[in-house]
């Protein structure tokens, strides 16, 4: 009876074993695909950007910026072999960060999952040169001449062009700008009404003035920096804004061209016995009536923040 029960259970076994083993077998999960988003930066009305997504496997890429799809970019194949590589060729509808995104889904679709990169930002730049008006506006800063204390003989040399400063210093703009709408004449104390600097922090405009600075006239602004009443005492970046206007003009210089006899090597052109002619430009003075609005000209920063005006704290031991 014994030997009969045992085999009964033997038995039994058996077919638990067949059920467990010996049904439909299992199958490995798919692989976590990854995508990373690169590239991007580009100049704003220029030429388009390249944007570059690698993945761990191939299939195709979805590229987006500020979560709209970019045009002609919505399925885009990765190379077939590692690294699996997607380009997308993007002209940027603005200027500044944008946000750059991308989705992939493999071709093997059972081995590897889809996935969303990492949104990553590019830098579509502007020029740091802006022109609001025919009027065009360059500033730097120098640290004014005569520092005294135990900062001079350490941090700056006067009249030194630089973006740093530490508390307590005093801060030099020097402001040069044209005027295009008087053939490009420099703007000086004869054809601007107003010259100013609006620092964020300072309740009253800085006022430039124009003057000869050892044998070289611009515009200048200042700024003491300190913690005694009244100076400019915030650490970090100096938000500024530079304007200037210029005065209403009854005469101006007009872009214009005339024929000149062709002179190669200081001996006139001829063909065929005959003077030969070219044309070129140069500016004319026109009187106007009623008198040419004077322009206004703006200049703010967009320097990375790393070579903006900056104060720092005085250094401690």
């Amino acid at each position: 009876m014994k030997r009969l029960i045992s085999s009964i259970v033997i038995s039994a076994l058996a077919v638990v074993g067949g059920a467990v083993f010996g049904g439909a077998p299992a199958f490995a999960a798919a692989t976590p695909s990854t995508l990373v988003i690169s590239g991007g930066n580009a100049t704003f009305g220029l030429d388009p950007a390249i944007i570059t997504a690698t993945a761990n496997n191939a299939g195709t890429v979805k590229f987006t910026a500020v979560g709209v799809v970019i045009k002609g970019c919505e399925a885009v194949a990765t190379t077939t072999a590692a690294p699996f590589v997607a380009k997308c060729t993007w002209l940027p509808a603005a200027a500044g960060p944008t946000l750059l995104g991308g989705t992939f889904s493999p071709t093997d679709a059972v081995n590897f999952t889809p996935v969303d990169a990492v949104p990553f930002t590019a830098r579509v730049g502007v020029p740091v040169q802006g022109v609001v008006s025919p009027i065009s506006i360059f500033v730097d800063t120098v640290l004014a001449s005569g520092s005294t204390g135990v900062l001079a003989p350490r941090f700056g040399v006067s009249c030194a062009v630089t973006s740093q400063f530490i508390l307590g210093q005093t801060i030099v703009f020097r402001v040069y700008g044209n005027n295009g709408a008087l053939g490009g004449a420099a703007l000086d104390s004869s054809n601007t009404a107003k010259a100013y600097i609006e620092v964020a922090g300072i309740k009253d405009p800085i006022p430039l003035s124009y003057g000869n600075h050892s044998g070289v006239s611009f515009w200048v602004g200042v700024l003491a920096t300190g913690t005694a009443a009244g100076k400019y005492s915030t650490l970090g970046v100096v938000n500024f804004k530079v304007t200037m206007v210029a005065k209403d003009q009854s005469k101006i210089k007009v872009l214009s061209t005339k024929l000149t006899r062709k002179i190669v090597n200081g001996v006139q052109v001829k063909e065929n016995g005959s003077p030969v002619y070219e044309r070129v430009s140069y500016y004319r003075n026109v009187t106007v009536n009623p008198p040419l609005k004077g322009a206004v000209g703006t200049w703010q920063s967009n320097f990375t923040s790393n070579s903006q005006v900056t104060v720092y704290a005085v250094p401690t031991a």
